[in-house]
């Protein structure tokens, strides 16, 4: 936000907070300086350093610079403009003329008065919009693009994964159909069930010699 910016800014702020009417209403010059936004009361916020700072801004506003407000009479609208395009412009221009009225302009007041965004917070972009059915996303062509990896190039890996995660038969290990349960394995026809021990029923592993729970021999090995 610029110097001039902010002035228009704080002004907004000061008449909404005083007397909102106002902001409608053409606001005589010499008030602006000396009860609306007084230097003396606005410097902090404003950010200018001096008094002189605070006129050369306050002139380049009633110049018309930045379309901010519209100034009456268009001849001291001129004068003041004029004294800018000068290397060193004469602030006391401003208090030359009698009856300068300025008024803001709708769209910049209507800009001055919505919040001003936290510089804090981070900005959130818009989601995209949702794809139509049917119709390919350009921006994950380009990502293809810029990777090199054309459409479909991972069916293969994709289709391991999904054979890596068929069921398997508990005691060979052998692949289980997929599409149907199965009780008894198609390779080795070992009950799909974990083994078990005779004596205490407790769920035992292919390979044990003794059950964990209750160290009943199994007869393996």
């Amino acid at each position: 936000m610029t110097e001039l910016e902010r002035f228009f800014r704080q002004l907004v702020a000061n008449l909404a907070a005083s007397d909102p009417a106002r902001l409608q209403q053409p606001l005589p010059l010499e008030e602006l300086h000396g009860s609306i936004i007084p230097y003396r009361f606005n410097r902090r916020s404003l950010g200018l350093e001096s008094s002189e700072d605070y006129e050369l801004v306050l002139l380049r506003l009633c110049a018309g610079e930045g379309g901010l407000v519209h100034t009456e009479p268009e001849e001291a609208r001129a004068v003041f403009a004029e004294e800018l395009r000068s290397p060193n412009p004469d602030l006391g221009v401003l208090h030359r003329f009698e009856g300068v009225r300025v008024s803001l302009r709708a769209a910049p007041l209507r800009r001055a008065l919505e919040p001003e965004p936290d510089p804090h917070l981070p900005y959130a972009p818009p989601p995209p919009p949702q794809a139509a059915a049917g119709v390919a996303d350009p921006a994950l062509d380009l990502r293809l693009l810029d990777t090199g990896v054309e459409p479909g190039a991972h069916d293969g890996a994709e289709a391991e994964a999904v054979a890596s995660e068929a069921p398997r038969c508990l005691h060979c290990g052998g692949a289980l159909p997929a599409d149907r349960p199965a009780r008894f394995c198609p390779h080795c026809g070992q009950r799909q069930a974990p083994p078990e021990c005779p004596r205490c029923h407790g769920e035992v592993e292919t390979g044990w010699r003794h059950c964990v729970n209750c160290g009943t021999a199994l007869g393996n090995g």
